[in-house]
């Protein structure tokens, strides 16, 4: 459903600041969004949510067109076809603690790939990174799957295993173990809705600022 005439009005100051970013930094509609959340730029009324704001891309409403974009999601205009269309690969994000939320506690973390290119071959990092803190953990893979993932896993359980209460990850199939690589543990593992980055906010803007510094920055 598109937003009211009046809405779009109303959040001109918040979409004047994502163009900025987007132009000055290259960040992406929904790592704009949860970054303004976590830090509370605006109030709710100020914001839109991230299917609204590519739509408005895609409507040619901004001064941001997708080809600006250096990754566009695939999007539809029903996020509710999507929900029904991709079932969730364990427990829902709704399912999640409530104090995962309040970033008050230690232990809370967001999980999720990057593919990119490193000297001329393809490279895919492993990221975890702590809500509270931002501690975050980088992880150089084989691949973008499944058997790539727990094995990395192995090590950082090693490491880091008492310190992981939560992981929240997305519905890619290289996450699909995860319940089956946590096994034994208190480790809880969450899936964001389908198609919905700024579900992990804080995982979505760090790893923007790795896809610059890391990887579009070697040959």
């Amino acid at each position: 459903m598109h937003q009211s005439p009046d809405k779009f009005a109303s959040v001109q100051v918040f979409l004047a600041w994502y163009v900025q970013r987007a132009k000055q930094d290259k960040w992406s509609p929904d790592a704009s969004i949860g970054y303004a959340k976590r830090h509370k730029l605006f109030t709710p009324e100020e914001l839109v949510c991230a299917s609204t704001l590519y739509q408005y891309i895609d409507d040619q409403r901004l001064e941001i067109r997708n080809i600006d974009l250096l990754e566009k999601t695939k999007r539809k205009t029903s996020h509710q076809r999507h929900t029904k269309a991709k079932r969730l690969a364990g427990r829902s994000i709704e399912e999640r603690p409530k104090v995962v939320e309040r970033r008050r506690q230690f232990g809370h973390w967001e999980m999720d790939t990057i593919v990119g290119k490193r000297n001329g071959k393809e490279s895919v990092i492993l990221t975890l990174i702590e809500r509270k803190t931002r501690c975050q953990l980088l992880r150089l893979i084989e691949g973008r799957d499944a058997d790539s993932v727990s094995y990395a896993l192995r090590g950082i359980k090693r490491e880091w295993g008492a310190c992981i209460k939560t992981i929240t990850a997305d519905n890619g199939p290289e996450f699909t173990a995860l319940n089956t690589a946590f096994a034994g543990t208190e480790t809880e593992i969450f899936y964001a809705h389908p198609y919905t980055s700024c579900d992990r906010g804080t995982n979505e803007a760090h790893n923007r600022m790795i896809r610059r510094t890391y990887l579009r920055a070697c040959p």
